[in-house]
């Protein structure tokens, strides 16, 4: 199961949408996520903590994230979104990699939603401020009425091979070694091939044909939907852009394949266990 997924909260948008049942399930029995800003709070057997509404502040904004065994579950509004880049948070990476598949499927869906609150408080249409609405799946202008929902950013992450070989790439800023699958932001007006295509061809100078879809991911940082692929290039001469990538190479099945399994020889270090990047090279390596 791919990190972030799998989530036992049943989102229950019967509830959001009935404000006097919602409203009926804010109670003692209710459950707040413990967050610091947006880093979760762990108990002492390191899972997610969770508290009381009474634990929350007057003024707080809470989003109803859905029923777990019947129980309200809320998350609070931090008073600011993160807008630092993630790999600027080591301590965010040691906690993906301690929490349980469930518990880090219930804070990435929490973290997302909340820090999409806390970046659009004022609208995007005339810029008065905005209010909460819908238990937290909608915030309302307050000035002309304009309805905003929480917005997912498409990612196409693809998996380049030729002749057998795959092509991976390291980003700027990336540490030395460490390669991954080369990604970008679907855009306005393209479908998932399309936007593989160019992406792929922006950043290395390759051509591809015959896309596939593999799996997908949720990412909250802060808001993306990564759509894992595969695709075949015709030529392996790549012409990189340095403006966004620091290396772009090819590597064998036996390089990859050394990678995972810690070869301290190996050309290249894997992604980091959660990423979906992973999980398409397990899927290459196994096909």
């Amino acid at each position: 199961m791919l990190a972030f997924t799998g989530s036992r909260i049943d989102r229950a948008d019967h509830v959001r949408a009935d404000p006097e049942r919602l409203a009926g399930l804010m109670n003692w029995k209710a459950r707040l996520l413990a967050l610091d800003g947006l880093m979760p709070a762990l108990d002492d057997e390191g899972r997610l903590a969770w508290g009381t509404l009474a634990d929350a502040s007057e003024d707080a904004e809470l989003v109803f994230l859905g029923l777990d065994e019947g129980k309200a579950c809320f998350a609070a509004v931090p008073p600011r979104g993160d807008a630092a880049p993630r790999m600027a948070n080591p301590q965010l990476w040691s906690l993906m990699a301690t929490l349980r598949p469930d518990d880090l499927a219930i804070y990435g869906g929490a973290r997302s939603i909340v820090d999409w609150h806390a970046r659009h408080r004022f609208c995007a249409q005339c810029g008065a401020n905005t209010k909460i609405a819908k238990g937290g799946w909608q915030r309302d202008c307050t000035g002309c009425g304009a309805n905003h929902f929480p917005r997912t950013d498409p990612v196409a992450i693809t998996l380049v091979e030729h002749e057998g070989r795959l092509m991976l790439g390291r980003g700027k800023g990336w540490p030395e070694g460490r390669f991954s699958a080369l990604a970008g932001f679907v855009e306005p007006g393209e479908s998932i091939e399309e936007g593989v295509a160019r992406e792929v061809f922006e950043e290395s100078g390759v051509r591809v044909r015959d896309v596939t879809y593999i799996a997908s991911q949720p990412w909250p940082f802060p808001s993306q939907l990564m759509i894992g692929c595969h695709a075949f290039a015709d030529d392996d001469a790549v012409t990189m852009d340095e403006t966004e990538m620091a290396e772009i190479r090819w590597f064998t099945r036996a390089e990859v394949e050394a990678a995972f399994a810690g070869d301290p020889s190996a050309p290249f270090a894997k992604p980091i266990e959660q990423a979906i990047a992973t999980h398409l090279l397990r899927w290459w390596m196994d096909k």
